[in-house]
């Protein structure tokens, strides 16, 4: 107890210490019989004795930690097309003790491949309490006409660019898909959307069926609508008979090459996807794991993991892509020609690609982030579904790692 808790107190004519508190001379200027000066002794140790059990029945003060600024929703923006080729920003948090990296990709909209890519050395269903998970909710958008549906198989992401009117900014909205397991490829190539069903009820293939037969796990000859549904509960029809755009009844398995081709969504995705696409739109499917892009002055690269059936030399056309991009309008703009890609950062994200959108430009005489560097200026959002997003937090569809493998196979 300090002095200002009995500053107050100046009733003896000497300094005198009760419960380790020391009590200034008594100033006065009139004389004190020894009777009153011992009745003064007495108040001033009943005054002390109070004071302490005060004191011992003190709660201890907490410190409060800073509150995190509240995470952004990232699947919707807007852009101008003519200038930009970028769209959100990474986000960085402490995984909870209940985690999953397949819980948190859900949780900010993103595929379990994207999430796991973002975070090497982190153990997908084991990232304990405190562990430091950067989210990759920043995307270069696919070198494709931008409107309609775009799909990158590298990444894993549907893209919807819906018409914008005159003088407007162009809307961009995304979201993680499934896509087809290496020996039931999604296709490449242009389609359109040739129709729109609800509760859809799922017809097998023939080979599908055959397949499911000799795993030991037949399937009937159609699965009507329902929890059982793997084409959940509403489907974009497409030009292409055996392929659709749909959702899925195991919201884990999205962001995996799990299909038997076609594209799924999570449940909440393909609800307001379904919603926002009308009949007759076109559906550009691409396979593009090196994206380049520009933001500002600066030219960002975003790499994802090659498809492991994608055969291309991917460093030729890198270098394509890169002269190309040079060349482009785009690139002429404002102080872009001053520009200064840094190869050896390039190379480093084609060898080791982590899907974090990185800049590689800097202008002369001055040096760029390393990768490391870009993520340790990551800002921290608190571990929560963001205001606005596409999910509401239900937990209850979401399976457990088993569980996702084994049912890892659906349409």
């Amino acid at each position: 107890m300090g002095d200002r808790n009995v500053r107050q107190i100046e009733y003896f004519r000497s300094d005198r210490l009760y419960y380790g508190v020391r009590f200034p001379a008594f100033k006065s200027c009139c004389p004190m019989s020894k009777a009153n000066t011992s009745i003064i002794r007495v108040a001033a140790l009943m005054v002390c004795a109070l004071l302490a059990a005060c004191q011992s029945t003190q709660k201890p003060i907490s410190r409060i930690a800073p509150s995190l600024p509240a995470p952004v929703a990232t699947h919707e923006f807007e852009i101008d097309p003519k200038r930009d080729d970028v769209v959100g920003g990474l986000q960085r948090i402490h995984a909870r003790d209940e985690d999953t990296l397949s819980d948190i990709a859900r949780r900010f909209n993103v595929g379990y491949e994207e999430i796991v890519s973002a975070n090497p050395g982190v153990d997908p269903w084991l990232p304990k309490a405190g562990t430091e998970i950067i989210v990759p909710t920043r995307f270069v958008l696919p070198e494709a006409p931008r409107q309609g549906v775009v799909i990158n198989l590298a990444a894993m992401r549907l893209f919807y660019f819906p018409k914008a009117k005159p003088g407007e900014l162009q809307k961009v909205i995304t979201h993680p898909i499934g896509i087809g397991r290496v020996e039931w490829k999604t296709p490449e190539g242009t389609t359109k959307v040739v129709a729109k069903v609800e509760a859809p009820t799922w017809i097998p293939t023939r080979n599908i069926r055959k397949e499911h037969a000799a795993n030991g796990d037949p399937l009937p000859a159609k699965v009507l609508p329902g929890p059982d549904n793997p084409m959940g509960t509403h489907v974009l029809r497409l030009g292409w008979p055996a392929y659709a755009i749909h959702g899925t009844n195991k919201p884990p398995s999205i962001g995996l090459r799990g299909s038997h081709g076609c594209m799924r969504l999570y449940p909440e995705d393909i609800v307001r996807l379904y919603e926002q696409v009308p009949v007759g739109t076109p559906v550009t499917v691409v396979n593009q794991p090196y994206l380049f892009g520009w933001h500002g002055d600066t030219l960002y690269m975003q790499a994802y993991p090659v498809l492991e059936d994608d055969k291309r030399n991917h460093k030729k056309l890198t270098d394509r892509l890169l002269a190309n991009l040079r060349k482009s309008k785009k690139s002429k703009l404002d102080t872009r020609p001053e520009a200064i890609v840094n190869p050896a950062l390039v190379a480093e994200l084609t060898d080791n690609p982590r899907v974090l959108v990185m800049p590689v430009s800097a202008k002369k005489g001055i040096e760029g982030l390393s990768l490391q560097q870009h993520v340790a200026n990551t800002p921290y959002v608190e571990n929560r579904v963001p205001i606005n997003a596409t999910w509401d937090g239900d937990m209850s569809e979401q399976l457990t790692a088993a569980e996702v493998m084994e049912n890892a196979a659906i349409p």
